[in-house]
């Protein structure tokens, strides 16, 4: 796995590869019958040794999310009943698309309440890393939030957002709130720091790495500290951002950010391990794990 900074933002959500489906919105029926007994075993590996997990590491509002869906480990979930039960809480739905789509599309569905999802699963030799977001990714880690109203919102709000980031030439800062929060965001509860981010839940091995290893910085979350911080795309993240509670979100879904990108314009942009004086510290990183990944690197040139 190489280490790198963030691309060019339209790689967070991406293209798809191959041609564009049939309908407009890249929506794909997602065959939830075809289906093999093999892809719905990787699902189960996955399901079993995330959910013994994830107790006392995810926050307390992805745990009850996950309760109250029809989800389990036996098999892929199926979209439609997944979406009865969002539209009667949150007003959302899941829907199938056959991998990445343009930033345009899926800032659309967001804006709808929409949330679209990889329609297939990851390979065996695949369970620990998978570059494209698959099934799993997006429905266990992305879906339980999605039943709480202030994800709800808050994942409605950066789709309007980013409609507009992206007339005004600003999609890449929008891109790293919705990276460190929607995510790989860490809340703090009464009982202590736990995660919400999707890119952490869905993750065996960033769940502990974001939790416990004393390797990144975790920082209290502060939007334009966020929106001049680069992110890593394909290693564990050198620092983490803290919410205070998930209400600090629903904040971010109603405040102008106009006037933050005009403020940040010019601004020297942080690298993804900087700690900033002005920063509110929960815990200072050793930075060990990305030191010893570049010193490898180098030493392999």
């Amino acid at each position: 796995m190489i280490e790198s900074v963030e691309r060019e933002a339209k790689e967070l959500h991406g293209l798809a590869a191959g041609s564009a489906p049939e309908r407009a919105d890249w929506t794909i029926d997602q065959g939830w019958d075809n289906y093999s007994p093999a892809e719905h075993a990787v699902w189960k590996v996955l399901f079993e040794r995330q959910s013994k997990l994830l107790p006392g590491r995810a926050c307390d509002e992805f745990v009850q999310g996950m309760k109250n869906l029809p989800i389990g480990p036996e098999q892929i979930p199926d979209f439609r009943r997944l979406s009865e039960v969002l539209m009667q809480r949150t007003g959302w739905q899941v829907v199938a698309v056959p991998g990445l789509v343009p930033d345009e599309v899926f800032f659309e569905h967001l804006a709808n309440r929409r949330f679209p999802a990889g329609q297939f699963i990851r390979k065996p030799h695949e369970l620990d890393y998978l570059e494209e977001p698959d099934v799993f990714h997006d429905v266990f880690g992305h879906v339980p939030m999605l039943m709480n109203p202030v994800i709800a919102d808050y994942i409605q709000a950066y789709g309007r957002g980013g409609l507009r980031a992206q007339k005004l030439g600003v999609l890449d800062k929008l891109a790293r709130v919705y990276w460190y929060t929607v995510e790989f965001g860490l809340v703090q509860q009464a009982d202590g720091v736990r995660i919400y981010g999707a890119g952490i839940a869905s993750s065996l091995t960033e769940s502990i790495f974001s939790l416990e290893d004393p390797s990144p910085n975790r920082i209290a979350f502060d939007l334009e500290r966020v929106m001049r911080t680069r992110y890593r795309i394909d290693d564990f993240q050198e620092s983490y951002f803290v919410i205070d509670g998930l209400d600090q979100l629903l904040e971010l879904a109603h405040i102008d950010f106009g006037p933050f990108y005009d403020r940040i314009d010019g601004q020297v942009e942080h690298e993804p391990g900087t700690v900033l004086p002005t920063d509110r510290v929960i815990s200072r990183g050793t930075g060990q794990y990305h030191r010893e990944r570049r010193n490898t690197a180098k030493a392999s040139i």
